[in-house]
């Protein structure tokens, strides 16, 4: 990975956010649209998208970029050093800016307004301690998995995403950029702007406190990068 040029790593990323994010809030506003109301029906609908669209975009872009999709993701990567601040920082823009443009293609794509905010509210103790239980489990899957089982990366985030969107009193989002393009979409999968930041601060604390463990449980022994990945997600 570290013979791709920046430029291709960057464009890999800002592809899988773009169809990442698409993902979450146009299966969102399907699912919304064909439930008849149920949401539980509409949540597995949403979920069952999000995990598919995770295990395709890992297994095609992981080998460019790593596929994380996710400026979590890419944080931890930059402080075990598998990846330099400066690539992060090219990441993490690419995340968000083509991951908003996912967002905003959805909407065209179901007729919907394009520039909107959502008014959905997200709030909470319960929902911030989600967030951060959510990131914690994403980023402690993809270090362990990557250590061990490096092919079983995709099958693995994509499913703990999947059961993370069932465990966790937030739905799981576990990703800031998509918190902020979901804070964009008055839509099933949205989230008021304001609460975006402690949704952020929860999925941030979630991601270094996994950090942290997974210095303890798996060995710094390995060369492996941190190969993988968004949910991110998440819907």
């Amino acid at each position: 990975m570290d013979t791709v040029p920046l430029a291709r790593r960057t464009a890999a990323e800002g592809l899988g956010a773009f169809f990442l994010f698409a993902t979450v809030i146009g299966s969102g506003i399907m699912a919304q649209n064909l439930s008849a109301g149920n949401e539980a029906v509409a949540l597995l609908a949403n979920t069952i998208a999000t995990g598919a669209i995770l295990f395709v975009l890992i297994t095609m872009l992981g080998p460019i970029s790593g596929a994380h999709m996710n400026p979590a993701v890419t944080l931890v990567a930059a402080l075990r050093r598998d990846l330099a601040w400066h690539d992060a920082a090219a990441y993490a823009a690419a995340q968000l800016a083509f991951g908003v443009v996912g967002a905003w293609a959805a909407h065209l794509m179901f007729d919907l307004s394009t520039l909107q905010l959502s008014v959905k509210a997200r709030t909470g103790l319960g929902q911030w301690i989600g967030e951060g239980v959510a990131t914690f489990g994403l980023v402690l899957t993809i270090l362990g998995t990557v250590r061990y089982r490096p092919q079983a990366v995709a099958a693995s985030v994509a499913l703990y995403i999947m059961a993370a969107y069932w465990f966790t009193s937030s739905t799981s989002f576990a990703n800031p950029a998509i918190t902020v393009a979901r804070s964009l979409s008055d839509t099933f999968a949205g989230i008021a702007p304001r609460d975006v930041p402690q949704f952020v601060m929860g999925q941030l604390v979630g991601a270094l406190a996994a950090a942290w463990v997974a210095s303890l449980l798996f060995q710094q022994d390995d060369q492996h990068p941190t190969a993988a990945v968004g949910n991110s997600d998440a819907h």
